[in-house]
């Protein structure tokens, strides 16, 4: 008997959506964990997977592959705020950050209750997750190695989101530079599609992940058979 229930085909959907879209993974069948590697074009370079399958729900977690200097109360309070204002009105997950070991990551949660979710829903939530790194990562990077206020921090990695949104939307529309039509433009896609607050996702390849750049076991509880 498993020390960890999980559901069988929460898993198999997961398993059908990496399938069909090439991914790389490993699957520890024990506590109902896939674990694999992804490559974005930013600061970060790459970020680690670990997508939780339980009973009724699957948890994606994106774990950075730098940590901030838990002994540095500063550099840690920057951070925090940084987190603080960068989640507020994200639609979909959060940032987590841990004051333990100062290790960042993003969750994603689909609720699986009485239903299993589509390809397209489980897609979107592992690739928001990578828009987010890939939106963010210059701020995590600014705080910790420049010394950068959280705020400004923020207010940077949000400009160039809208930046470049502004120019994909004239590539695609053929608007002018005046700003008038454009912002009409995003204006309608956001309520259409209820995306202000992420950026188009970017092309990124899946690879295996290295153990060393996870600083804690975020399922030491399911290994251990916990209640």
């Amino acid at each position: 008997m498993r020390k960890y229930e999980y559901s069988n085909e929460l898993v198999n959907a997961v398993k059908k959506f990496l399938k069909e879209d090439d991914w790389k993974y490993s699957f520890d069948e024990n506590i109902g964990v896939f674990d694999f590697g992804l490559r974005i074009k930013s600061k970060l370079q790459k970020i680690r997977y670990l997508i939780d399958t339980q009973e009724d729900a699957i948890i994606i977690y994106g774990v950075c592959p730098i940590g901030v200097d838990c002994n540095d109360p500063e550099m840690m309070a920057r951070m925090a705020e940084f987190f603080c204002r960068a989640n507020y009105g994200l639609k979909n997950g959060c940032f987590e950050f841990d004051f333990r070991d100062g290790e960042v990551r993003f969750k994603s949660y689909i609720d699986c209750d009485e239903h299993i979710p589509s390809t397209k829903v489980i897609g979107n939530s592992i690739y928001c997750t990578a828009r987010m790194f890939k939106r963010y990562a210059p701020g995590i990077t600014d705080i910790i190695f420049a010394g950068r206020s959280a705020e400004e921090a923020v207010e940077e990695c949000e400009k160039q989101s809208e930046t470049e949104l502004r120019s994909m939307v004239r590539e695609l529309f053929g608007e002018s530079d005046d700003g008038a039509n454009v912002d009409e433009m995003l204006a309608r896609l956001s309520e259409r599609f209820g995306a202000s607050d992420e950026e188009e996702g970017s092309s990124v390849n899946a690879e295996a992940a290295e153990e060393e750049e996870i600083r804690i076991d975020l399922f030491a509880d399911k290994k251990g058979g916990g209640e």
